[in-house]
């Protein structure tokens, strides 16, 4: 039986995952607390408990995990790493090497690229992380091409913007009452509807391999500014308030988003997996979720 097995069964896998449950697949996945593994098993998956910590300080290695992913013809990993790379490499590489996978596939972010002052990369940018966040994912991506490598594994990275959907976008933020607008000079950002990410893995998946890196963006990089002005107009509201950057009071994470300003590539999804995105841009996939909402 087709199995997807994902290390981190989270937002965007599990709408990768429902797409596979429809043709027939078996799923099963992992989550960081007893909690989350209840939640994937109300989804009818099979679950198991990883939070990649050391077994000093956590659960370590995931005793079901293992054989699981070997009986899997197909893995996700969306795990996040930590400063020594990827967890799921450390714990359970020797499973995924003897598994019956024959598609691995390794959720990362535009974030390597770092910082470009807002011109255009694409995959053959070198990649020039400015945060620890993207220095590890920079770090675990390289991990993993090794391990391909290593292994003669089928492993493909795919580097995602900023994610967005149902439940998770600026028409949620605005229904509850916490939008605002952060304006810095010349911030752009790209983003992916979550359906659009399920269907480039869906198609990765399902063609021979061509490239090991993928851009997973949409065709137009925005301001942030003009994505909650549009959400407001979707919903018949004004836009919200604007603050300055300088004077925004911003955690050192969401600080550091804006200190990275890059326009991304996405041309490598359509021609290498024949790929159209549903949303191609902002405007398509909030208009999608307002009216799915109203």
């Amino acid at each position: 039986m087709a199995t997807l097995f994902c290390f981190g069964l989270g937002y965007s896998a599990k709408h990768l995952a429902a797409m596979l449950e429809e043709e027939g697949w078996h799923i099963a996945g992992t989550a960081r607390t007893p909690d989350g593994v209840e939640r994937i098993q109300d989804l009818g998956y099979m679950g198991y408990v990883f939070d990649g910590l050391s077994a000093g300080a956590g659960s370590g290695p995931s005793q079901g995990a293992g054989p699981a992913a070997r009986r899997a013809s197909h893995i996700l990993i969306s795990a996040p790493p930590d400063a020594g790379g990827d967890p799921v490499l450390r714990y359970h590489a020797d499973d995924i090497a003897a598994s019956n996978a024959d598609w691995i596939g390794y959720l990362s972010t535009i974030g390597v690229y770092g910082d470009h002052s807002g011109g255009w990369v694409d995959e053959t940018t070198p990649a020039t992380p400015s945060s620890d966040r993207s220095r590890r994912r920079a770090l675990a991506e390289q991990q993993w091409l090794d391990f391909g490598r290593a292994s003669g594994k089928r492993v493909e990275i795919f580097r995602l913007a900023g994610i967005y959907g149902p439940g998770s976008s600026a028409i949620d933020s605005f229904k509850s009452g916490m939008l605002r607008s952060i304006v810095k000079k010349d911030q752009v950002f790209n983003r992916i509807h979550v359906h659009d990410i399920a269907r480039v893995l869906l198609a990765a998946m399902s063609r021979p391999h061509v490239h090991a890196i993928y851009n997973v963006t949409d065709d137009e990089p925005a301001p942030p500014q003009d994505v909650n002005a549009y959400a407001a107009q979707l919903l018949g509201l004004p836009p919200p308030i604007e603050i300055a950057f300088e004077d925004a009071a911003l955690s050192e994470m969401a600080r550091s988003f804006y200190a990275e300003n890059k326009r991304v590539r996405n041309d490598r999804i359509k021609t290498g997996l024949g790929v159209e995105l549903d949303f191609p841009t902002y405007r398509e996939g909030l208009a999608a979720i307002a009216a799915a909402s109203a």
